[in-house]
């Protein structure tokens, strides 16, 4: 999901780009002896495996070789946490389609949160203000 979040905010926090020509074998991409342990990175310009990954606890879906680039990232520890959150909402029934939207009986009412064509907010909606402290205008 950090993928989709990053893009959403066009910010992959970016501290190094590499190109270069790259092979991933057995779901594991080489050189990327520039990371740390536990660094995100980024893969572009792959047909297959393009994305946000974390170094080294990671396992690439292709196997395939590529002219392209990986980019180092340097993710604010606050920006993880409000992406696990956002994974949490976005797994979580609140965002799920339902064919009810609001319920009442006896003293008990309940109306979910739900956008201009009556389906569950989306976490772009829901997060948005927390997300502008992190969003660029343009991405590399």
């Amino acid at each position: 999901m950090l993928t989709e979040i990053c893009a959403e905010i066009r910010n992959y926090f970016v501290e190094e780009i590499r190109q270069g020509n790259y092979k991933i074998v057995n779901g594991k991409i080489e050189p990327l002896d520039f990371l740390k342990e536990g660094q995100y990175f980024r893969i572009v310009g792959s047909s297959l495996n393009d994305g946000v990954y974390q170094y080294p606890d990671y396992a690439l879906p292709n196997d395939e070789e590529f002219d392209g680039s990986v980019w180092a990232m340097a993710v604010p520890p606050s920006f993880i946490a409000l992406a696990e959150s956002i994974r949490n909402y976005a797994e979580s029934d609140e965002a799920k389609p339902s064919a009810y939207t609001s319920e009442s009986f006896g003293g008990y009412s309940y109306t979910k949160a739900t956008d201009s064509n009556g389906l569950p907010l989306s976490w772009q909606k829901v997060f948005a203000n927390k997300l502008n402290a992190y969003r660029r205008m343009s991405v590399l």
